[in-house]
């Protein structure tokens, strides 16, 4: 560490060796604010400005009345692909569960009946589900499912497979159409989320089809702080964008 850093800096150097050698993994913690001060014989402003600063750089979690921990990279999720969440979980060596909160028919409306391209549209089976990561609320699934599609639907048990993997087996994908916001959750969503009425979150939008017809219309809502959307895709020849 050079001298010439001023005192909050080289704390921060620290701690930043600790995490990027893998001596610190995530989930760990660090040292307290008074540790910090008897190790480095600074100030505790000091030490709480290296601490701060880190917290709002992602790199720690500052839980109040318990610690500061090493923050966990958030879980990344295809933002392009009809992916099975509980496999993605599973890949990452992680523990999935489930909490089914609705399942059942709906009654369509003007709303969804143009968002299904159905104006004589009746009725849809609509299913709301919590999917966790090692017990922690990652995805709030609102999902709305043509019948004509899928008739046997609501027959499978969610609690043993996903909305996604039911779907997957059941009919072919065609075409997928995807929106991304950038929201603040309703009261609902930070009681199944488990989040404050200012955490941010993301909404994914997604539609899609199947021999023609609209299969599924689903909103996915993530707590931004706990999983990223990414997309990766091919370019066509010479740098031009496929269409």
């Amino acid at each position: 560490m050079s001298d010439a850093q001023p005192l909050y800096a080289k704390v921060k150097e620290h701690i930043l060796d600790n995490i990027r050698s893998g001596a610190w993994s995530a989930g760990r913690r660090v040292p307290s604010e008074n540790e910090l001060v008897e190790s480095f014989g600074i100030s505790r402003m000091t030490a709480n400005r290296a601490l701060r600063e880190l917290t709002s750089e992602g790199f720690l979690s500052r839980v109040p009345g318990v610690g500061t921990f090493v923050k966990e990279a958030p879980a990344l999720s295809s933002l392009m692909e009809l992916r099975n969440i509980a496999e993605e979980i599973a890949q990452r060596g992680h523990r999935y569960s489930s909490r089914l909160i609705r399942k059942g028919p709906f009654d369509s409306n003007p709303a969804l009946a143009e968002a299904f391209e159905d104006r004589g549209l009746k009725q849809l089976f609509h299913i709301v589900i919590v999917h966790e990561e090692n017990g922690v609320p990652v995805q709030l699934e609102d999902r709305h499912v043509n019948p004509a599609v899928v008739p046997d639907f609501l027959e499978h048990d969610f609690t043993e497979t996903t909305p996604t993997a039911v779907l997957l087996a059941a009919t072919p994908v065609d075409e997928l159409e995807h929106t991304v916001e950038a929201t603040l959750p309703s009261p609902e969503q930070q009681r199944l989320l488990g989040i404050a009425a200012l955490e941010p979150c993301l909404a994914l939008y997604r539609r899609s089809w199947s021999r023609g017809k609209v299969a599924t219309a689903v909103t996915l809502t993530y707590p931004a702080s706990r999983y990223a959307l990414y997309s990766r895709h091919r370019t066509g020849e010479r740098g031009t964008f496929s269409q």
